[in-house]
Order: C-alpha cells, then sequence, then structure tokens
C-alpha cells in the first residue's frame, strides 16, 4: 500500500506542477486549485508511505520520477524543447533514482 501512495504522490506533484505552468502565475483560478490540491496530497501521501518505507529511496523516487514527469508533460503539453543535454540530464536523473533505491532499501 505504501508503494501506492508514493505513486499517487508523483502523480499529484506531476499535475500540479504543470497546472502551475497552466496557471499563468496563478492568474487562472482553475490551475491554481489544482495546483493547490496536487501538491497537498503530494505531500501528504508520502507522509503516510514514510510510516513504513525508507526516507532516502522514497524522497530519490518521488522527486527524480516528478522531474521526468514534469519534462515528458512539459513537453507533451507545451510544446517544450528537447535537447541533447536535456536528455542526458533525464538519464542521469534515472540513474540516480536507481542507484538510491537499490542501494537504501525500502522498508524499516
Amino acid at each position: 500500500m505504501a508503494f501506492l501512495l508514493v505513486a499517487g504522490a508523483i502523480v499529484s506533484e506531476v499535475m500540479a506542477t504543470l497546472a502551475l505552468r497552466a496557471s499563468h502565475g496563478l492568474s487562472r483560478l482553475g490551475p491554481g486549485v489544482l495546483v493547490v490540491l496536487g501538491y497537498g496530497a503530494a505531500f501528504v501521501m508520502p507522509a503516510q508511505a514514510l510510516k513504513t518505507l525508507n526516507v532516502g529511496p522514497v524522497y530519490a523516487v518521488w522527486s527524480g520520477v516528478g522531474t521526468v514527469g514534469a519534462f515528458l508533460g512539459g513537453v507533451w503539453l507545451f510544446d517544450e524543447p528537447v535537447r541533447p543535454a536535456t536528455l542526458i540530464g533525464v538519464a542521469l536523473v534515472i540513474t540516480g533514482v536507481a542507484v538510491m533505491y537499490l542501494g537504501g532499501g525500502t522498508q524499516h
């Protein structure tokens, strides 16, 4: 169940981040509401997951997968550019998350 909470937190964070972009400086009500709700859920869910999971791997997965998800969402929804250096960065984030996850253990 804790892993589902982390997954939900990642989806919520990515949704909130993309809504933040769509809100035009929080001047649009609909996306602004999604920002508040999404970030709220993105903190409540991992807080519950951390009752049984180790903080290092959880944070690595949450922030890393969220970063890659926000990047992909920006490309898909807002036609943001994809450059070679950006792809190298994505590969490094994924590698770092994998190393943290595998080396840090997941449950305490």
